[in-house]
Parts: structure tokens; sequence; C-alpha cells
């Protein structure tokens, strides 16, 4: 080898040679990964099918950053190759969990660092026991902005996940709210009395619809934010048993906040805890007044307020309803 590189090329130097495992691509199927930059969007990342002829067949399916699994499948299963990875004529199909796994390392990565411009993954070996890159290239610039300020979506705000230990001693997380968190809210919905559910949604309300439970659970974490005191149960399953949350105007002058709490973890102090936790979190934003609406006879959530500085006052439109709103210091 040193000899034929000599003779080939007697003006370079040789040091040495890189030894490396002769990859198996049996079974395995080309793909393309990568981010590109939008003058509108910001950071968008494609994925479809690789290989030497891939800027020629333009099979990419688009997704905006941030992501999580179930986006990443949905991405993969919308280019036009994703039949030939599921399998056919005997064929196995691909670690799909791998690829998609991928796609949301990728995503992270470009939150991470506002100095990459762009990545192309090509070819993406993916096959039934996992993926292998072959080939990158990575385009890095001078950061014009933070990395999360240039996506069009705000990620997932790690920073504001906290353990905190209830009065009886157990330990739980208080966390921003997922997609993935639905389901544990109807189970939260299913454990209120008629009462309470009046009390927080201000009207009788036999069950929680998909629509408002995922506009309850899917949210633009710029604008609002919902923060969740979650656990597990006996059995593992993911259990929330609070939640209370804030919807700032555009101007980010005045919010909205609502809370919720399971029916049987009522009495443990949990309400002026996540109370308090999310007025910080409001200052924090620059957000100048919290405001919200309780009915009369919830004395409860009315003594909570009080205690917390909140100033009440009737509803003209409606008396039945106590306006209660709390003057914030930004930062």
């Amino acid at each position: 080898m040193l000899e034929q590189v000599r003779d080939e090329t007697p003006d370079i130097q040789a040091d040495g040679f890189i030894l490396q495992p002769l990859i198996d691509r049996t079974g395995g199927h080309e793909l393309c990964l990568g981010m590109l930059s939008d003058a509108v969007f910001g950071p968008l990342l494609y994925c479809g099918q690789g290989g030497k002829a891939a800027a020629v067949i333009g099979d990419q399916a688009l997704v905006l950053p941030p992501l999580n699994m179930k986006l990443a499948h949905e991405t993969l299963a919308r280019t036009r190759i994703f039949r030939l990875l599921a399998g056919f004529s005997g064929s196995p199909a691909i670690d799909f969990d791998s690829v998609a796994f991928t796609l949301i390392k990728l995503a992270q990565l470009i939150s991470d660092l506002s100095e990459i411009a762009a990545i192309d993954i090509n070819p993406l070996l993916a096959g039934p026991s996992g993926v292998i890159v072959i080939d990158a290239v990575c385009r890095i610039q001078n950061p014009q902005a933070a990395a999360l300020r240039r996506m069009a979506i705000c990620a997932y705000p790690t920073e504001l996940e906290q353990t905190m230990t209830l009065p009886d001693g157990r330990n739980m997380l208080l966390r921003p709210v997922r997609p993935e968190d639905e389901p544990a809210y109807q189970d939260v919905f299913s454990s209120l009395s008629a009462e309470a559910i009046r009390f927080r949604f201000l009207h009788p309300k036999k069950i929680l619809p998909h629509t408002e439970a995922a506009r309850l659970t899917q949210i633009d974490y710029d604008r609002e934010m919902a923060l969740v005191l979650a656990g597990k149960d006996p059995s593992g399953r993911p259990v929330i048993y609070g939640s209370v949350r804030v919807t700032a105007d555009p101007d980010n002058e005045d919010a909205e906040f609502a809370i919720l709490l399971r029916g049987d973890m009522t009495g443990l102090g949990l309400g002026p805890l996540l109370m308090r936790r999310i007025i910080d979190y409001a200052g924090h934003r620059g957000i100048r007044r919290l405001h919200g609406d309780v009915l009369e006879d919830n004395r409860p959530m009315l003594q909570v307020c009080k205690v917390l500085g909140f100033k009440q006052k009737r509803d003209l439109d409606d008396p039945g309803v106590v306006r209660v709103e709390l003057e914030l210091e930004a930062g």
C-alpha cells in the first residue's frame, strides 16, 4: 500500500494508515438526513432516500424542530421510500426507532449550537439492526442569534425541570407539559368531582374532549407555559397530580393563569406551591401582570390568591365571577 501511494503520488508524505471495519450493507437502505436554513422558518430538518441519486430523486420530507419520537416517525412515514423501508418480498424492515432517534439527536444538536448553518448526512445506512453514518458534511457560521431564538418552534425548556418534595415526603418532578401527557390529563379530569370541574372550567363539563386535551398539552412554550407535577403509580405508569399554566398576550404585558389538581391531592398545599412556581416563572419572563377568573364560591382558591397578594374585584359582566390580579416585578 505504501509503495502504491508513493508510485501514484510521490509528492505526498504518507505518515500511516487508518484501519476501519468493513461495513456490511446487506439488507441496508441508504437514507439522507440533514438540516437546512430557511429565511422565514429558520432551521428545517429533512429525511428521505439517500445515495448518489438523492438530489435527482428529490425524496425529502421536511419538519420543523424540535422533535419527539412520534413526530420523527410521522416524518419518516411521509417519505416515498417508506414502503420499501417497511420490508418487502422477504426483505426485513429497518429499525425505524434508530432512524427516528437519529433525527431527534440532530434536532437537539441544532437547538444547542447556533454555529451550525447546515448538515447533510448522506448516506445514513439503515438496516434491521440499526443505523450507521457513512458520510456527513457540516457547514458552520458565525452565530447571528442564540440557537433557540432562530427556531420557529420553541424547544422543550429542560431548565424548568425541578424535583419537588411534597409535605408527605414524596418526591415528584415539576416540569413543563409535553404532548404525550394527554392521557394523564384525561386521568386527572376523571378524578375530579363535579364541583371541582366547575371551579376549574367555570361551568359544568362531563368529558374533556380530545381537542381540548390536546390544546392543554400541545403548547407553544414561547407564549404559554404549563407546569405539571408528574410521578408514577405503583405499576410504573406516568401520572400527573396537578398543573398550573399561564398564557401571555403578544406584548408579554398580561397573562392569564389557571390551576388544576387531582381530586385526591387536595389539602397537601400543592395549590400555593404551584402558584408560587408559576408566579416566579412569569416574573422571569418579564410578564407584568397575572390575572384569573375565580367563581365566587371557590373560597379555597380565593384564599390562596389573597395570601399571594392578588387583588380581587367583581366581574361586572358576570356577578358570579371574581377577577383576581397580581402586579409582577420583571426579573
